[in-house]
């Protein structure tokens, strides 16, 4: 494995693969055969930036993009890395009132959209937060509740009053002068930063993430190092890249490995298994429920899984026996990253070569130059070998704050350097981490602490159990009671007394689901986490529509 840090900037990664496998397939839309070789997305990227240029964007603006994983969404990745930019990514489930708090605290000075959504129209919704864009010259946009933002780029062919295209930001990069793009690309350096994500937003207000070259390319590459990554792989990217699940461990991955990118613009069970099976993929990412999607699809049987060798599945707690299915049933070896948006985002990763045993019950050990620890919330103090603490870590990786924003900084990040992820976790004596849950997670019960995790892990067992989230559910008796959240797998059926009686004298009494409830879905943010925050308050309101009363 190689353990070397590298000072490559995107645009320095990108241009040597254009240059060292010029044609060589880089991205590919394999439901719509749109293929692109490292030197022709070059090229285009080169266009891309020139044309940026000449709209006023430079080294430090804040450029937006909302989109699903359309084909030029890493070409805009790639433009504003080249020119000292900073790509910020939206997320595409946000509403009117997220999508106005993010382009202002970002001070965005360019936004660039898609139609959006079956739920959301952008092009309507960036009117509504931009009216004047109807009115003003391109390029020249005055709102003095967004004072920074000046552009608004349509990402595809239509014409918007108002906003640029993409055929004529390709028109504008035309007249720019190469000589002009190759000073920008010299004052670019590899601790600037380059991506700016906002955090979920699972608890209070999003924050954005300040992530430099540096960190992500070198995430990115440790990542591919420990699934052992060459320039024959193909990767399956279904995740969206506005996280950085696609956008770090998928999109860096492939650029430090020199690899092709099979993309799927918006998750469905059926292109990702179309797409392996036509393409030959050799690597596949998902968070639990799209590999619970992909297995359970009525035509899995008909696509080809033989050509897959490994993957992640991360994002969630990875049930056990999920993964025991999925590499059954598609032959790949997964391994599992953790850590968070901060930490870009990898810290832990088990490893291709790992024992079945340490690859499906932990999150693997320390990324080279990471140096993690488990530390006692309560003390501060070092956990020892075994010992359950606060996952914690430092090293290259860690953001470089939070934009504008000092104190949010400051409260994460201690005084030793160490950030500190909220995630409960223990080391074994073999270095690796287990996540045992989340630190607001924890259930409480009569004083007796319960880990979710572990409860959750019990439940799997049970065949009928597709999916399931462990949370607690207000006590006035014990101050909380453990509530089972499930979903079914299509056909099964169970009673609440069913899972109780499962549980009776096979784990602790307390920590027996003391209410079970069924839904057809979680509450999910859109890069496929579930809140479980909100089951607290879902299960209130089902106690009251079904008559239980809460004791």
């Amino acid at each position: 494995m190689n353990t070397e840090l590298s000072t490559r900037t995107l645009g320095d990664w990108l241009e040597y693969w254009a240059e060292k496998t010029p044609d060589k397939e880089y991205i590919v839309y394999s439901d719509r055969n749109l293929r692109f070789t490292w030197k022709q997305f070059d090229e285009r990227v080169n266009n891309f930036a020139k044309g940026l240029m000449a709209m006023g964007v430079k080294k430090g603006s804040n450029v937006g993009i909302w989109a699903n994983n359309v084909p030029d969404w890493l070409t805009f990745l790639y433009a504003t890395a080249k020119i000292g930019a900073v790509l910020v990514t939206v997320n595409t489930s946000y509403k009117q009132n997220e999508l106005e708090y993010l382009c202002k605290d970002s001070d965005m000075d360019t936004l660039c959209i898609t139609d959006g959504t079956w739920e959301s129209d952008f092009v309507d919704m960036t009117y509504k937060m931009l009216p004047e864009l109807r009115t003003s010259q391109r390029g020249h946009l005055n709102n003095p509740d967004f004072p920074h933002m000046r552009n608004v780029i349509y990402v595809g062919q239509e014409k918007h009053r108002g906003m640029y295209n993409t055929a004529e930001l390709m028109l504008l990069g035309e007249n720019v002068d190469d000589a002009i793009l190759t000073q920008a690309k010299k004052q670019v350096n590899c601790h600037d930063v380059v991506n700016m994500q906002y955090t979920s937003g699972t608890t209070g207000f999003p924050k954005g993430v300040m992530l430099t070259h540096y960190n992500i390319a070198n995430d990115g590459f440790f990542t591919g190092e420990n699934m052992e990554f060459t320039q024959d792989d193909k990767l399956c990217v279904c995740v969206p890249l506005y996280h950085c699940f696609g956008v770090v461990l998928a999109t860096m991955n492939c650029l430090t490995h020199g690899c092709t990118q099979v993309m799927v613009e918006k998750f469905d069970p059926l292109v990702v298994l179309a797409s392996i099976h036509k393409e030959r993929c050799t690597a596949l990412y998902g968070v639990p429920t799209m590999f619970i999607a992909e297995l359970s699809h009525p035509m899995f049987s008909m696509f080809d899984m033989s050509s897959l060798r490994t993957g992640i599945m991360a994002g969630a707690l990875c049930p056990v026996e999920l993964i025991k299915e999925v590499e059954k049933k598609m032959y790949l070896k997964v391994t599992s990253v953790y850590g968070l948006t901060e930490t870009a985002p990898g810290m832990t990763q088990s490893n291709i070569n790992d024992p079945f045993e340490k690859r499906c019950t932990t999150v693997g050990r320390d990324f080279p130059h990471v140096d993690v620890k488990v530390i006692n919330p309560e003390t501060g103090e070092f956990c020892k070998t075994g010992e359950q603490g606060e996952m914690c870590c430092k090293g290259f990786n860690l953001m470089k704050g939070y934009y504008n924003n000092p104190t949010a900084s400051a409260e994460i990040i201690d005084a030793k350097g160490y950030l500190h992820s909220g995630d409960l976790g223990v080391q074994d004596e073999e270095g690796y981490y287990k996540i045992t849950g989340r630190i607001k997670d924890m259930i409480i019960r009569g004083g007796e602490n319960i880990y979710p995790r572990e409860i959750e892990e019990f439940l799997y067992k049970m065949p009928e159990i597709k999916d399931v989230q462990v949370a607690g559910v207000p006590s006035e008796k014990y101050g909380e009671a453990v509530g089972a959240f499930i979903i079914l797998k299509e056909g099964s059926s169970l009673t609440a007394e069913d899972v109780q009686d499962f549980c009776k004298g096979k784990i602790a009494r307390y920590k027996v689901p003391k209410y079970v409830f069924f839904l057809k879905e979680f509450p999910m943010t859109g890069s496929g986490k579930i809140q479980k925050f909100k089951l607290k308050d879902l299960s209130l309101k089902l106690c009251a529509e079904q008559g239980i009363q809460i004791i």
